[in-house]
């Protein structure tokens, strides 16, 4: 018969999960079926990047290292058969976590591990992911040179033939965080347009889908333009003359700095020229940056909408720990681009993250679905909850 601590207690303890986390869970069940289409669901990965990412580095490090621990900060070496996951596992762990809104409670029983458990390996796997993230050449982040502005105004003109110069879009990306007790740091990240609590990033792609820029983990207070100084000081130092970013009205371009180095589209009550065939081309001119800079927000969308922990609200405490999950994220989007190709995100990835019509939702209108609808919907919690009937 239960005991009164047992009713209360909201965590599982090892006698409630599987026996054997090495030889049974529903995670090995995923992992050994070797589906693409299992793999990206959950993981935002085919089978082909997962090994790739795991033979690149982290592997050696998961094998090499010793997981840290408050309560023993010792220099032991590594006992990998005391391990409840192989470095497969913790992986495959970190990338449930990045690409879902579940709790460490459902992670623990898809992975037949306790959730204190799943928190330490969860935060030990991210630094090992960023780590071997930051050597992988194809999910490097840098800005372009020499011939690559002009090959990315190429691909723009072939659709858009007024662009001449355009290289890509920038724009801005709100992340919820909690909220802090702190009322320094609850008013910094207190975003007054939206009245909730944010964390700030800009991002610049290129015309080929790749980040090229960014600033991550900014204050939710701060305006866009202000954000996005960094990225103005490659935009005057690192960009050739004649060439420029899209973007949106949020973003100055009038500063002697940047001039002509972004474009926007008009704001409403735009004065336009009087003579009728200049005012024809402004306008034509016009529809072709409107049209051209959906492609940040497709961009943005690819990243938000896949990555599901950039839904939930992120930890307000250590905002080392956001830095890393936000890097990360951004060079795994790094990552698919360079290896399938955007048209293959939009054409295969995509299709599988918005193959009915919730997860379609909430993909493409994260921002108007109620969070414990989000969490209630998530695609991986749904697909190993439907993998567990069949």
């Amino acid at each position: 018969m239960p005991s009164n601590t047992d009713k209360h207690r909201s965590y599982l303890t090892r006698p409630e999960l599987l026996p054997n986390p090495r030889l049974i869970s529903p995670w090995l069940s995923l992992y050994n079926s070797l589906s693409d289409r299992a793999f990206i669901t959950t993981m935002g990965l085919d089978c082909e990047t997962f090994y790739n990412v795991l033979y690149a580095g982290f592997e050696f490090h998961w094998n090499t290292r010793r997981i840290p621990r408050s309560d023993d900060p010792g220099t032991a070496v590594p006992r990998l058969a005391s391990r409840s996951l192989d470095a497969a596992g913790s992986l495959g762990l970190v990338l449930h976590h990045l690409n879902s809104t579940m709790s460490d409670t459902s992670l623990s029983q898809i992975f037949a591990i306790i959730p204190s458990t799943v928190s330490r390996y969860i935060d030990f796997s991210m630094g090992l992911l960023k780590e071997t993230l930051r050597i992988m050449p194809e999910a490097s982040i840098c800005w372009l040179t020499g011939n690559q502005f002009e090959e990315c105004n190429s691909l723009i003109t072939a659709r858009h033939p007024r662009l001449t110069g355009a290289f890509g879009s920038m724009d801005g990306l709100n992340v919820p965080v909690q909220t802090s007790s702190d009322q320094d740091i609850e008013n910094a990240t207190y975003n007054g347009w939206l009245h909730e609590h944010f964390i700030s990033q800009v991002i610049a792609f290129a015309s080929t889908g790749e980040i090229i820029g960014c600033r991550l983990n900014a204050p939710g207070s701060w305006h866009d333009a202000r954000v996005a100084r960094p990225l103005y000081d490659k935009l005057e130092t690192q960009t050739p003359e004649g060439y420029y970013l899209v973007c949106d009205t949020a973003f100055p371009r009038g500063t002697e700095r940047i001039h002509g180095k972004i474009k926007a589209p008009m704001k409403s009550g735009a004065r336009l020229p009087s003579d009728p065939a200049l005012r024809q081309e402004a306008l034509a001119f016009n529809r072709e940056l409107t049209s051209y800079r959906q492609t940040a927000e497709w961009g943005m969308r690819a990243i938000q909408g896949s990555f599901g922990r950039l839904r939930v609200p992120l930890p307000i405490k250590d905002q080392h720990r956001r830095a890393d999950l936000l890097e990360v994220c951004l060079r795994i989007h790094q990552l698919r681009t360079r290896r399938v190709g955007i048209n293959q995100i939009a054409n295969v990835y995509v299709q599988v993250w918005t193959e009915d019509t919730l997860q379609e939702r909430i993909f493409r209108d994260f921002e108007n679905v109620l969070f414990s609808e989000q969490r209630q919907n998530d695609r991986v919690a749904r697909f190993h909850l439907m993998e567990s009937w069949e």
